[in-house]
């Protein structure tokens, strides 16, 4: 394990940047906490050898070499150290980042906001998470973030949050007998064992977690690579958490150069947030407020649905099949479109959909599969969005949210809230608190960014997600399972459903796990084990599926 750089990251880090970092304002609560657990050694030397490896004639290129380790005299070891450097930033300043994807850096984060992971640390594709589940651990009271904020509005925000709380907790207690009831509807024979409970009480919390504030802390492993670092410090003044982001990332850049104060000859300055493309388009925008329109307008559009198709190519199956045939160099006479759309999607024919990994991206003829592509309008939930999100190669745009926001609630209600109109009541009051207390929060002179923190999981966000098919149908896959979160079930249902309303041919070979592992005779059908759902989904037409809990 790697020590933590606080205490004596000052001797490590230029003055200027330490200045920048340790004057920024801390959060009321518990500040966050980064530490560095993993690293590779001697990382900044590792990506210059990576670079002198492409252009050796005498094999590879060692950090021991970079870092001439076996030159004794202390001049030519400093000539050496400038030739590094200069490398560094000659290849660094010509784009070629390459070379610092190599060495990785895992983080321990703690005391961190739900909003920060979802506004900037998820909001890309280069990093791999593991973080604490609201579905599945419960949330101890207190257990969020407070920005800066005066006294008293710091009295309001945490007099609302801890209602939010008290909402959560009651609600986990409102919602366990129904789902109690659906459980052993579908399981009668785990009634009498204790064990299950835990089950009931998860499904309970899972729907409750609505009401949780934005602020709740979550605790996670956090791996990225240097180029991501360096990414990071460069891009951390940006809507909509710049303050925690700044903090946060200051602390990893902090942890990274008390491990190797090398990557200081590359380290640039984050671009200032009145600098970014965000800030100065809105700056030239009318004052007037504009999101109850656009919320309407949006909301308008998706007829109904929780993701609407709105784009995909013209030609996806022809281009799918006439890319399947140039894989085997094969003519249309000698294998028609529908066989070669079968070949690469059919389970029962291209069996790699039925594996426990993901093998899609190392397949030939699975490859093929990037042609196609779909673009989909959706709206979801705070929390249920962070989760789409987590599906990384299926992009999207996400909001300024500081720009949808305005006093009106505009939240998601899950189904199960429905079923009970005392929890119902409970939810909307939430709900209401929360809006109440952000307006409030806003005329008391408290910055956008600080007063969003109120608000709750259920917050809509409304995007669009574009994927080719490749990573769309892997994504598809997991979240047609009834056990995928409620919110991204019905859209990856609705999805799913339009796609093969004008791709039929490409549309019938997507479905769930269970369905796919059951068309290529896989078993068990259901991966989940003592998870499985109850239902067996292969066997209900899609047009039938009806979601239990």
């Amino acid at each position: 394990m790697i020590r933590g750089a606080h205490g004596f990251v000052e001797n490590q880090i230029a003055a200027g940047y330490t200045a920048r970092v340790m004057s920024l304002p801390s959060f009321l609560s518990a500040a966050p906490e980064v530490r560095l657990v993993n690293a590779f050694r001697r990382p900044f030397e590792n990506a210059v050898a990576t670079a002198r490896t492409c252009y050796s004639a005498r094999g590879i290129i060692t950090s021991e070499d970079v870092g001439a380790d076996a030159v004794t005299d202390p001049a030519e070891k400093e000539a050496a150290a400038g030739r590094r450097d200069a490398l560094a930033r000659s290849i660094y300043e010509a784009g070629h980042h390459t070379t610092l994807q190599h060495a990785h850096f895992q983080f321990a984060l703690s005391n961190v906001s739900r909003q920060f992971l979802w506004s900037f640390l998820h909001s890309h594709p280069f990093y791999n998470s593991e973080q604490v589940s609201q579905r599945y651990v419960e949330v101890k009271r207190g257990t969020y973030a407070v920005p800066p904020m005066p006294p008293a509005a710091a009295e309001r925000f945490t007099a609302c949050v801890d209602a939010q709380m008290e909402a959560y907790h009651a609600l986990i207690e409102m919602l366990t007998p129904i789902a109690a009831a659906e459980y052993y509807r579908l399981f009668p024979a785990r009634k009498k064992i204790s064990k299950h409970r835990k089950d009931v009480k998860k499904k309970a919390q899972e729907v409750a977690r609505y009401v949780l504030p934005v602020a709740t802390f979550a605790f996670l492993y956090h791996t990225i690579s240097g180029l991501t670092v360096l990414r990071y410090w460069r891009a951390c003044d940006q809507y909509d958490t710049p303050l925690e982001t700044r903090i946060v990332v200051g602390r990893m850049v902090e942890e990274m150069l008390a491990v190797d104060p090398l990557f200081k000859a590359i380290l640039e300055e984050p671009v200032p947030i009145e600098e970014t493309v965000e800030a100065r388009l809105l700056a030239g925008m009318a004052a007037e407020p504009s999101s109850a329109a656009f919320r309407e307008e949006f909301d308008r559009s998706l007829g109904g649905r929780v993701s609407k198709l709105v784009d995909w190519k013209a030609r996806n199956e022809e281009v799918l099949a006439q890319s399947v045939r140039e894989v085997f160099g094969l003519p249309a006479s000698r294998l028609s479109d529908d066989e070669a759309i079968a070949w690469a999607l059919a389970p029962e024919r291209n069996r790699v959909f039925g594996e426990t990994m993901n093998l899609t991206t190392l397949s030939k003829l699975s490859r093929a599969l990037v042609h196609p592509s779909y673009t989909f309008r959706k709206k979801l939930s705070h929390t249920g969005d962070s989760q789409d999100q987590r599906h990384r190669m299926t992009p999207a745009s996400r909001p300024v949210l500081c720009t949808h926001l305005s006093d009106e609630p505009d939240f998601i209600m899950p189904e199960l809230v429905k079923r009970d109109p005392k929890a119902e009541r409970l939810y909307v009051e939430t709900m209401t608190r929360a809006w109440e207390c952000m307006s409030a929060l806003r005329a008391e002179g408290v910055s956008a960014e600080s007063a969003s923190y109120v608000l709750p999981n259920a917050l809509a966000i409304r995007f669009t997600e574009s994927s080719d098919l490749l990573n769309l149908h892997h994504k598809l896959k997991a979240r047609l399972c009834y056990n995928a979160q409620e919110e991204i079930w019905r859209a990856s249902v609705d999805e799913t459903q339009q796609i093969r309303e004008v791709n039929p041919r490409i549309g019938k070979y997507i479905g769930p796990p269970c369905l796919l592992r059951w068309m290529s005779r896989s078993t068990p059908f259901c991966p989940e084990g003592e998870r499985y759902c109850g239902v067996p989904v292969w066997k209900v037409p899609l047009e039938n599926y009806e979601r239990v809990i």
